[in-house]
């Protein structure tokens, strides 16, 4: 899931270059949404863990 927002920061940064604003903006929303995402699943499974161990 990280590697999908990397990759669609990635996207978002060259359109920014070229100039394709539109496309840098969706790009970058993809991304920041993936990463939030990521980072909830990734404090649930880390709790999880926590909970089992305990």
């Amino acid at each position: 899931m990280l590697h999908y927002a990397v990759v669609f920061l990635v996207i978002a940064l060259i359109a920014a270059i070229f100039g394709f604003g539109g496309i840098a903006a969706g790009a970058v929303g993809i991304a920041k949404i993936l990463f939030f995402v990521f980072v909830i699943m990734a404090v649930v499974t880390f709790v999880m863990g926590l909970l089992r161990r305990g």
